[in-house]
């Protein structure tokens, strides 16, 4: 989101509609029921936040079967993950695993996590009569970029994700498509807009985003193109953003030195950044919040918010058992 927008969400002016919340991080662990479904574990480690029915192979309607919700939303029990940030040592190549810290303006007691949206239009469009918004169906799931994303001709295609070099939580400061190229005073903000008109059939396709058509052309949080004929069902617009507290290793990235941090998939450019989703909110609760209007970071009058020490209880178990913690030789899953 720029800085601009920043502002806007953080006022929230009278006329807003949609959705903006915190969700606390849930595990983080390599597992990926979207695109490795039943690998234990899968290729490279994923940070995911939301329902407890998070699992390797994930079917059918997920939000039936949570329990619990590391979300504030309490009929949310959708997962969301992306993909995890390592700093690699300069000097003898070890990896650390990058924390997740606070959004700014998240309700107290969210705990590292991300922010999430479900937009109608934009922050200051009222319109929802006129272009009416069909929430996202039991089993819908999709993803939005690629870690095989290796260049910048091919970043600048996906105007949604992109990175911050934060000063502070709320100066973010110019949106870059590659990590920032000096050390962050407040860490390193990563976004990710997904497509928002879909084909009103699949809810699923085989690459994971065929199902989904991208109208997006200069920022998520603007208004985008009208829906095409192939994809005439315009959906919510669903992003993601994350804080990553990189403050810890400014002291270890020296003045001449190559960027340092690495995506878990080993990308040594920020190209590859990409996200999953898997939609899991009870019954129809999405679908009324998406039909209220003049509602912002609210539950739009239909959605319980819990307390963040509730949802804070929220776990799952490890699949997959192993160590992603301290200075490590190499990525999980990767050879040294």
């Amino acid at each position: 989101m720029r800085t601009s927008t920043v502002a806007i969400a953080l006022i929230a002016p009278v006329v807003q509609a949609g959705l903006r919340f915190g969700c606390s991080s849930l595990t983080i662990q390599r597992l990926d029921p979207v695109v490795e479904p039943g690998n234990k574990p899968s290729a490279h480690l994923h940070h995911i936040i939301g329902g407890n029915a998070f699992n390797a192979t994930m079917e059918g309607d997920v939000g039936e079967r949570g329990t619990c919700t590391t979300c504030e939303m309490s009929q949310d029990f959708s997962n969301y993950w992306t993909a995890v940030l390592y700093f690699k040592h300069p000097t003898n190549g070890s990896y650390h695993r990058v924390p997740v810290t606070n959004n700014a303006a998240l309700a107290t007691g969210t705990t590292g996590g991300m922010t999430i949206y479900y937009t109608p239009h934009d922050f200051q469009t009222d319109d929802i009569k006129a272009s009416p918004i069909t929430a996202f169906k039991p089993g819908f799931r999709m993803t939005v970029g690629s870690p095989t994303t290796s260049s910048l001709a091919d970043a600048n295609k996906h105007i949604g994700l992109r990175y911050n070099c934060l000063t502070t939580l709320i100066n973010r400061g110019a949106e870059m498509a590659d990590f920032p190229t000096k050390p962050c005073a407040a860490g390193i903000f990563t976004v990710h807009h997904f497509p928002r008109c879909w084909d009103g059939v699949n809810l699923d396709s085989p690459d994971h985003q065929s199902h989904m058509y991208n109208t997006i052309k200069h920022d998520g949080f603007v208004n985008s193109d009208p829906c095409p004929a192939s994809h005439p069902v315009r959906m919510p617009q669903l992003t993601y953003e994350t804080v990553w507290d990189t403050t810890k290793f400014n002291n270890l990235w020296k003045s001449g030195d190559p960027q340092p941090f690495v995506w878990s998939f080993e990308g040594s450019s920020g190209y590859g950044t990409h996200a999953d989703y898997m939609f899991g909110w009870k019954g129809d609760s999405l679908q009324k919040a998406m039909n209220q209007s003049n509602c912002f970071y609210d539950g739009c009058g239909s959605i319980t918010k819990q307390q963040m020490s509730v949802a804070n209880k929220c776990t799952v178990k490890d699949q997959v058992g192993e160590n992603i913690d301290g200075w490590v030789s190499a990525l999980p899953g990767r050879s040294a």
